[in-house]
Parts: C-alpha cells; sequence; structure tokens
C-alpha cells in the first residue's frame, strides 16, 4: 500500500468522480482507475460503488478513509519536521477544547511565533476523546482538554487556578422567560428540553445529576459550540455549555445564564509521556515550561 495511491483514493473519495479526481492531480484517468481496482484486490474488499454519475465509499471504503487521512497527515507532518532541522521553521498540531482558557496558551504561542516567524499552527478542535486519540497516533503534539485525562499515559500543565477557570451554565434565547433569571441550579434544569455536548453527556451528565440523571430530557447533542447555538435559536432547546464560546452582547440574540452549584471547569495541556519532539514543538514546550512548570508545582504540592 504506496502513500501515492492512499493520496489517488483519498481525492476520488473527495471528489465522488474518478475523472475530476485525476484532474486535480494531474495523472491519467485510468492510472487512477487501475491504482484503485489494484488496491481493492491488496485489501479484498471494494471501496467503492459505482453508478452511471458518480461513486460513493462502502462501509470498509469509510474505514479506510479516516485510516489514510491520518496516514498521510503523519506522513505531511514528519516532513515538515525533517525540513525544519536545519532552520527553526515547521508547524505544530494542537488538539484543542472549546474553552475561554485558550487564550492562555496563545499567550504561549504568540510568544513563540514572535521570535520564529516561520512556525506554523495547526488547530484540531474536537472533544477530550478526539484529541488523546490524535496524540496516541503521533498526530498532534499538545492537547488541552478539560479536566479528566490518564496521568499515566500523559504529562501534563495545569493551566487553570483560581482565577482562570470556565463556568458552566445555559445559552438560551434573550426572549426566554429564564434569561431574566442571574444564574440557574441543577434541579432547574429537570424537565427542560437540553442540548449537550457529548463528552459531557459521557463523563459529566450523570456526576451533576445523580439520581435525577432519568429525568433529564436531552433532544440534541453538539461537538461545536456554534452548532448547539443554531439549535437554540431555533427554539429546540437550551444549550448546557462553558461561558463565552458563543456571543451575549447588547447586539446577541442569545444570553448566557451561569449555574451556580456546577463544578468549574479547567484546562489541561497534555502530551504522551517520553514524547519526541520536532524543533517546533520543543521551542513551544520550552515556553510552556517557563510559564507552567512553578504553576504546575504548586498545583502538585496541594494534591
Amino acid at each position: 500500500m504506496e502513500i501515492r495511491v492512499l493520496k489517488y483514493f483519498l481525492e476520488v473519495a473527495k471528489e465522488g468522480n474518478i475523472t475530476r479526481a485525476a484532474e486535480h492531480l494531474h495523472v491519467s484517468q485510468p492510472t487512477i482507475s487501475k491504482q484503485i481496482k489494484e488496491l481493492e484486490e491488496e485489501l479484498g474488499v471494494r471501496l467503492f460503488t459505482r453508478t452511471n454519475y458518480a461513486i460513493k465509499l462502502t462501509q470498509p471504503g469509510v474505514l479506510l478513509k479516516e485510516r489514510a487521512e491520518d496516514i498521510i497527515g503523519l506522513v505531511n507532518k514528519t516532513g515538515s519536521e525533517f525540513k525544519s532541522l536545519d532552520d527553526i521553521s515547521g508547524d505544530i498540531y494542537i488538539g484543542a477544547a472549546e474553552s475561554q482558557l485558550m487564550q492562555y496558551f496563545a499567550q504561549a504561542v504568540k510568544s513563540v511565533m514572535d521570535k520564529y516567524p516561520k512556525i506554523h499552527i495547526n488547530i484540531f478542535s474536537g472533544d477530550s476523546a478526539g484529541i488523546c486519540e490524535r496524540l496516541d497516533k503521533g498526530i498532534d503534539d499538545f492537547g488541552l482538554i478539560l479536566n479528566y485525562f490518564d496521568p499515566k499515559k500523559y504529562n501534563y500543565y495545569w493551566m487553570s487556578n483560581e482565577k482562570k477557570f470556565d463556568t458552566w451554565g445555559v445559552l438560551m434565547r434573550k426572549d426566554d422567560p429564564l434569561a431574566t433569571k442571574s444564574s440557574l441550579k441543577l434541579n432547574n434544569l429537570i424537565g427542560l428540553p437540553l442540548i449537550c455536548s457529548k463528552q459531557w453527556k459521557d463523563e459529566s451528565m450523570s456526576h451533576w445529576f445523580k439520581d435525577n440523571t432519568n429525568k433529564l430530557n436531552l433532544v440534541a447533542t453538539y461537538n461545536l459550540a456554534y452548532n448547539a447555538s443554531v439549535l437554540v435559536k431555533q427554539h429546540i432547546g437550551y444549550a448546557i455549555m462553558l461561558d463565552g464560546l458563543i456571543n451575549t452582547g447588547k447586539d446577541s440574540e442569545f444570553c448566557f445564564v451561569p449555574i451556580s452549584d456546577a463544578s468549574k471547569a479547567g484546562l489541561n495541556i497534555i502530551w504522551r509521556k517520553n514524547q519526541t519532539f520536532s524543533p517546533a514543538a520543543r521551542l513551544l514546550m520550552d515556553e510552556l515550561e517557563l510559564r507552567y512548570s512553578k504553576q504546575a508545582k504548586e498545583s502538585n504540592d496541594k494534591t
């Protein structure tokens, strides 16, 4: 299985058409058709279903697409790392949860990029599971996740302190009756149509509501806060999220009401133990050590 063939496969999957894929790749249509056929024979499965007008991925094709994207991403990252050995340049890959605390990490990033302008940052937004998976595969250099992670697998810096925490609350329309409240309690949410992140549903819901969990009315889940706000706008429900992710200013149609008895959310910077950093990622690691090692030590001493 060659990298070149995987790139052909991904382009065909993207376009849904071999002719257009061949034009974009500047190769002949028979060449791509032949390579896709040989790839199917090598794997022993059909990767596409073909019609007169388009081709679509089969279920094995969807699986290969996910794996091929990871492989090509890792190949590109490796190439970038070696190109940067003689010059401080290259890419840093970061998986990040949605959080206002990202601004403190961004300050460290800016400090490095001001000194080394040839460095580029690539951010993947997702939940903890997706971020950890990318770290484990070596796709990302750093992960920024809320609260829990496995300290046996990852080194970390705890970014939060008494002044740096995210607040949980409910995003709703300004014309909603609950918008007049200065805060809500968890019990106030029972019975309301709730929109929540899949991560919160899996990791925090039962901890928050305990015996009342089965009384919740979950109508939707989301991955990114903007998509949740669209559902709120259409009167589908109330979105549980962190403060500051959606504009709730004077001209906004949304408001955010904090949940007074919900735990605060903190952010961790994590990376794989025994990880070998690229020169660019090493510079960011040094900057993080400078900024957070003292804070991390104080946090560990308290625990």
